[in-house]
């Protein structure tokens, strides 16, 4: 009995939205993506089960969907932190003296 030959849709669409939301997770827009990606990698995971087509590209994205929440959330929490210690840096007159603030805020001077 011969493999079925073809393709898991699923699995492609989460390898895709897991790729593409590693890539933008600095920008946050990964973090949903991956969201959508790893929803789907875990279904195409399921469905290999049966057709036995697409098990690496499902695990593909769910991996690089794992990994591209866990970017997007370390970057809002760095994104949270810098605000949170340069706050009183938000109206400089140049920006030259909001990177003195900075400097000096986050050096603890």
């Amino acid at each position: 009995m011969q493999a079925e030959v073809g393709r898991n849709s699923l699995a492609v669409a989460a390898m895709v939205l897991g790729v593409t939301g590693l890539i933008t997770s600095i920008v946050f827009i990964g973090g949903l993506l991956g969201v959508i990606g790893l929803i789907l990698g875990v279904v195409a995971l399921k469905t290999t089960k049966w057709t036995g087509v697409g098990r690496g590209m499902a695990i593909t994205g769910v991996v690089t969907s794992l990994i591209a929440i866990v970017v997007s959330i370390l970057v809002a929490v760095f994104v949270a932190w810098y605000a949170n210690n340069t706050q009183k840096c938000y109206q400089p007159d140049s920006f030259r003296q909001y990177t003195q603030c900075v400097h000096q805020q986050l050096s603890g001077h």
